[in-house]
Order: structure tokens, then sequence, then C-alpha cells
């Protein structure tokens, strides 16, 4: 089965080929993959080296002159190497682009704390007017680069080699299972351990790969299918980042919420596989598993 990569340079080749509109800015990486398409596209397929706060100004740029811009690159050097220009240069002029990472959070732990990035939504977050899909799976991929593209909105799109083994392709909130003791939500990559760590659990699970806007009507409801205001809230990157929009959603009620996700207060020094960073975070099945039968029982 293709990657999420794989998805990403199949997916931009066929944007190309149909959109004139478009152009692709890319600052070395994926640039191999796409060779063929800068063949065909010279003037769209815009190689700047490894010049990241660049590729994000080029990417303004064309934005500026008409020109829908996809910008990529590994996560933290797209998103924090770049976040002035992201600020100033798309921001502030108030013109769209779609951004589309690679790497997730330790998606390459072999390459070091350079190429982590577990902060890169909470940083995209304290922007406005941005839309965050956080795809589980190549074919939800797929489509929200697809869904992205048209119009002139600012959308990250954050794609990683962690993916689930299904693709649920509808929009917001989806429930997954029902239950009665809280709702789990899951987001991206993380369900399919979500479900592992739930099974036999009596919960509701919820899954969604787009974050922002955040589907509060969704939650909503859910909370009172399930009869439980108790919500835990499992995230591929910063534990918490969505805390606020869940404790927004469920304003009018009295609710508790656990945050899993990547820990603010651990740094990791050592290499490792991803595997071994999941279990420093408890982001592994049992250790979700863990997690929420303490926070229900308490």
């Amino acid at each position: 089965m293709p990657t999420m990569r794989d998805t990403f340079v199949s997916t931009t080749e066929d944007i190309l080929d149909t959109d004139p509109d478009v152009a692709v800015v890319l600052a070395d990486i994926t640039a191999a993959q796409l060779g063929s398409a800068a063949l065909r596209h010279p003037g769209r397929v815009l190689n700047v080296g490894i010049r990241e706060q660049l590729l994000v100004s080029a990417g303004a740029g064309l934005a500026l002159a008409g020109i829908r811009p996809i910008v990529h690159t590994f996560s933290p050097f797209l998103v924090e190497r770049a976040f002035e220009q992201i600020k100033l240069d798309l921001g502030h002029q108030d013109v769209g682009a779609v951004l589309v990472s690679y790497g997730g959070s330790y998606d390459m732990p072999a390459e070091g704390r350079t190429h982590q990035s577990p902060g890169d939504v909470a940083l995209i977050d304290s922007l406005p007017g941005w839309a965050v899909h956080v795809p589980g799976h190549p074919e939800e991929a797929r489509r929200l680069l697809l869904e992205a593209v048209p119009g002139d909105c600012r959308v990250y799109v954050r794609l990683s080699a962690q993916e689930n083994a299904e693709p649920h392709l509808g929009a917001g909130l989806q429930t997954l299972r029902l239950g009665t003791r809280g709702v789990v939500l899951a987001v991206g990559p993380m369900l399919d351990r979500v479900l592992a760590a739930t099974e036999g659990l009596d919960v509701t699970v919820l899954y969604t790969a787009t974050v922002r806007p955040f589907d509060a009507d969704g939650l909503r409801t859910a909370v009172t299918a399930t009869g439980s205001t108790d919500v835990v809230l499992v995230e591929p990157y910063l534990a918490g980042t969505s805390t606020a929009r869940v404790a927004d959603a469920l304003s009018a009620t009295p609710h508790r919420i656990l945050a899993l996700g990547v820990l603010r207060d651990t740094e990791v020094r050592i290499y490792g596989e991803v595997g071994d960073h999941d279990l420093v975070h408890g982001l592994d099945a049992d250790s979700i598993a863990l997690s929420v039968k303490e926070f229900l029982d308490h």
C-alpha cells in the first residue's frame, strides 16, 4: 500500500496535470519524487533548496500573484523553522496556501531532534484562520489534499509514517463505537491504538482527521448520547493541544478532560525507534488503555 508521502506525490502530480493555477514549492525534500512532474511543469514545481524561510515566502508570493501554492517539507522545517514567514507572509498579508508536512512528531527518530516536531499543530493553532488536517490513512490524505487546493484559504495538512489500517472518509467527528462511561476522541494515526486500548471498555470512540475547525457540535452530540461528560483526547502531537477546543465545546456542561499526546515536560535525548518514543509518551495501546481506565475509575 502506498504511504501518505507516496500519496502526496501522486495526488500532487494529478493536481498539477489538471489545474494550471497550482504550483508546488519544495525545499529539496521530495524533490526527486516529483522530478517527472517538474519536467512536465517546469514553471510550477519550484525547488528553493534548503531555505525553508524562503520556501514559505515564495509560496506567499505565488499566492499574491494568483497562484495556489502547495508548500512542502518535513514538519520541523516547515512550521518551526519558517514560523515567522507563516505568521507574516501568509497570515498578516491574508493570503492562502496549502502547507503539507511529513514526519509527524517523531517518525524519523534516527535523524535526531532536528527532525521531530510535536509542537507544529500548537504553533499553527496560535494563528487565526487556519484549517488543520491530520489524516490517519493515505486515502484520507488524498481526499483532504484534493479538498484543500480549491479556494484561497490557509490549510495545514500533517502527514505521517504512522497510519491506521483502514480509512475513515467522513467529515467531522465520526462515531466508531458506542458506550456509556465516557468519550474517547482519537485524532489521525492514533485511532487503531485507541480502538485496541478501549476494546472491552464501555466508552464511545470518536475519530477525526480534521482538528481545525473543531467539530464542537459533534462532540456535544456524542457526550449527550453517551450520558457521560468524561472526555479523553488522544492526539499524535503535544498533549493538550485541543483541550481548549473541547472545553469550549462543553462550556455549558460540567466535564472532565484527560489529554494524551506527546509529553510537554519530557525531552527525549536518545534516538531509539518510533515504538520507543510511543512508550516514553504513553502513546502505545497498553499505556493508553491504562490511562483511560485510571481516568474513568477516578
